[in-house]
C-alpha cells in the first residue's frame, strides 16, 4: 500500500483529497502547513508528496526547495491555484515532479498519481553513456570527453526524456509536457530551438544529427 502525505490547509479540499485517496486503497496522512510538511516527510517514509504552494509557515515552494535540498527523492505533485507559467516553471526547477492547477478532476488527480508512483518505482538508471557523452541524472551533469558541458534545466529534461523514452518517437506536444510540464503553451518553434541547441552540445555534427533524430511531421526519435 503506498503511503501519501497530503500537505494542503484548506480542509474541505483536504478532506475531499483525503477521502478520495483512501477509497483508492492509499494511506494517507494530512498536515495544514509548510513547517510540519517538511518536518514529516524527512522523518517519515513517503511515497508520494500533494504539495499545496499557498500554504502557512512555510509556502511549496521553499518546501520543495528544502526536501531536495535534504536529499529526499519522493515524488512530488504540486496542487497550485496559480495560472502563471513561470509559477509552473519556478516548481519543476525546484524539484517538483509534476503539477494539477486547480480545480483538478479526481480522475486526472488519479491518473497522475499512479504515473509518478508508476515512475518510482521504476529501476533508476544513474549514468547513462552514448558516444562520447555520459548523462549523470543523480548530479544533473553532462560530461563530453569527461569535461563538463552545462545545459539548461530544460535542455537537461529533454535530454534526460529522450534517454529514457529511447527509441520512441516523441510528438512536439510530448516534449512539452514531460520537460516543460503539463497545459504549457509554447510554440512547436520553441522546442525544435531547444533541440537545436541540444543537438550542438552532444552531436559529433550537430548539421547531420547521428542520435537526436527528427521525423518529419512525427516529432523527434533518440537513438543513442
Amino acid at each position: 500500500m503506498s503511503r501519501i502525505l497530503i500537505v494542503e490547509d484548506e480542509p474541505g479540499i483536504a478532506l475531499g483529497l483525503e477521502d478520495d485517496l483512501r477509497m483508492e486503497g492509499y494511506e494517507v496522512e494530512v498536515v495544514a502547513d509548510g513547517v510540519t510538511a517538511s518536518r514529516r516527510a524527512k522523518e517519515a517514509a513517503f511515497d508520494l508528496i500533494l504539495l499545496d504552494i499557498m500554504l502557512p509557515g512555510k509556502d511549496g515552494f521553499e518546501v520543495c526547495r528544502e526536501l531536495r535540498r535534504f536529499g529526499l527523492r519522493t515524488p512530488i505533485l504540486m496542487l497550485t491555484a496559480k495560472a502563471l507559467e513561470a509559477e509552473k516553471v519556478l516548481g519543476l526547477e525546484l524539484g517538483a515532479d509534476d503539477y494539477v492547477t486547480k480545480p483538478f478532476g479526481t480522475r486526472e488527480l488519479r491518473a497522475r498519481i499512479k504515473a509518478l508512483l508508476r515512475r518510482a518505482s521504476e529501476p533508476e538508471v544513474e549514468r547513462y553513456r552514448f558516444g562520447d557523452v555520459e548523462v549523470d541524472f543523480h548530479r544533473g551533469e553532462l560530461l563530453r570527453n569527461g569535461a563538463p558541458v552545462e545545459l539548461t534545466p530544460i535542455e537537461f529534461r529533454l535530454l534526460a526524456l529522450f534517454i529514457h523514452l529511447r527509441g520512441r518517437v516523441l510528438s512536439r506536444e510530448r516534449l512539452l509536457e514531460g520537460a516543460w510540464g503539463p497545459d504549457t503553451y509554447a510554440s512547436d518553434r520553441i522546442v525544435d530551438n531547444h533541440i537545436a541547441n541540444l543537438r550542438k552540445k552532444i552531436e559529433p555534427d550537430p548539421a547531420q544529427p547521428r542520435y537526436l533524430r527528427n521525423l518529419r511531421g512525427l516529432g523527434y526519435r533518440f537513438d543513442g
